[in-house]
């Protein structure tokens, strides 16, 4: 088995990664010669010796290679977890509640929670151009979900937004259906908190978070129900964004980050996420839309690479011990502020506006010295540029007045 990461080792032994990065030769025979002791399969001519053209090499030959080839040469962990068979199958059960009709459905929801809160949840159409919004998820999703409606009151909108939400695979897509219509591992013990109020009241649009090993047929089942009963909304896929775990192993510092590394895990990740969202595109032309939160992320942390991002002291706790990191934790929770990006990321994707073009202060609350009003500022222009520069976000600015352009 090939060791894992060649630059980790530069890291470590304190050789300078813009050597690696620019293709400069490494003159110090001494670190290349530790270098070998700890990867040795780096010595591809096997002459016993470690030249700086064969670390380069090896160094490359990481980058090039794809996250599922990194966690095979280091034995990372995959996501795996047991899907029911039920879902290869064309309908659901027959006691699935999607099958029920709206009377049905909010009957058996206002049974389950008791008279505990509303049986159907509805507003009127708002006359400020707010959506009225539904939507899933989990801890990826928590922030923007908590920002996006203090964002959009800042705009001058009330955002009406009605979620049921869990902590990781509980919040995905997929173990939402199952535990809303009371199928496979929820059989018999449905919980249509969602369906009742799609079932009998409007909506615009709908908000998913993704989650390990995703298939479109998580998406498409709540798409179909939605359209049902509502035939004008829009649906809203968070593709959340770079994690550790696509290196298969954790950098010992953050001098790993090069502005490379970081574009080359961004194009990682979409083109993970377009097994699932392709799909679903095609299927449902002018319907599904990306908030690409992925992308907003990798530009923040090449701005925070040129230290263009006042009070965020590192790229990942996780690594490099900073409290106001970017990401906060192993998994990739993203850090103190940045709850703000994702929120103006949700809120420049469904309304297609600049956020920097809200003029009155936005009360988010919480110590108003971080983030300061410079770093609220790059947030949104990173937002904004992610936005529009994604090709599925249904978002263009070519004539740069932080307005969606009308053709798209």
């Amino acid at each position: 088995m090939k060791a894992p990461l060649l630059l980790l080792a530069a890291v470590a032994l304190g050789i300078p990664l813009n050597s690696l990065c620019l293709g400069q030769n490494l003159a110090d025979t001494n670190q290349l010669q530790k270098w070998l002791k700890q990867f040795p399969a780096a010595d591809t001519n096997g002459d016993g010796k470690l030249s700086s053209d064969e670390a380069i090499a090896y160094r490359n030959e990481f980058l090039a290679s794809g996250p599922a080839n990194r966690w095979a040469k280091t034995g990372a962990v995959k996501r795996e977890f047991g899907v029911d068979p039920g879902w290869d199958s064309r309908t659901f059960p027959e006691q699935a509640v999607c099958h029920k009709t709206p009377a049905e459905i909010r009957q058996i929801f206002a049974e389950v929670s008791s008279g505990k809160q509303p049986a159907v949840v509805s507003y009127e159409k708002p006359a400020d151009g707010a959506l009225r919004i539904v939507g899933t998820g989990h801890s990826f999703m928590m922030p923007g979900y908590k920002t996006l409606p203090v964002i959009c009151k800042g705009a001058g909108m009330t955002q009406p937004l009605y979620t049921h939400v869990g902590g990781g695979m509980t919040g995905s897509a997929r173990y939402k259906w199952e535990q809303e219509n009371g199928i496979f591992q929820f059989d018999g013990k449905p919980v249509p908190k969602l369906l009742a109020s799609i079932a009998n009241a409007p909506w615009d649009a709908m908000m998913f978070g993704p989650y390990f090993n995703d298939r479109p047929a998580y998406y498409s089942c709540w798409f179909d129900f939605c359209l049902k009963y509502n035939p004008e909304m829009k649906f809203y896929l968070s593709d959340a964004w770079p994690q550790l775990e696509q290196l298969g192993t954790k950098p010992a510092s953050e001098a790993f980050f090069t502005a490379e590394v970081l574009d080359r895990m961004g194009a990682e990740r979409r083109s993970m996420y377009r097994q699932t969202l392709d799909p679903l595109l095609n299927a449902y032309p002018g319907k599904v839309f990306v908030l690409p939160t992925s992308d907003a992320m990798v530009l923040a942390a090449k701005h925070f690479l040129r230290g263009e991002l006042p009070g965020i002291e590192g790229l990942h706790r996780a690594i490099g011990k900073k409290e106001r990191s970017l990401w906060k934790d192993q998994l990739g929770h993203l850090g103190p502020g940045l709850e703000r990006l994702e929120g103006y990321v949700f809120y420049a994707t469904l309304y297609g506006q600049s956020p920097e073009r809200i003029e009155k202060v936005i009360e988010f609350g919480g110590d108003a010295s971080f983030p300061n009003q410079e770093l609220d500022r790059m947030f949104r222009k990173i937002a904004w540029q992610a936005v529009a520069e994604h090709p599925f976000s249904g978002v263009s600015d070519k004539d740069g007045d932080g307005v969606k352009d009308s053709s798209r």
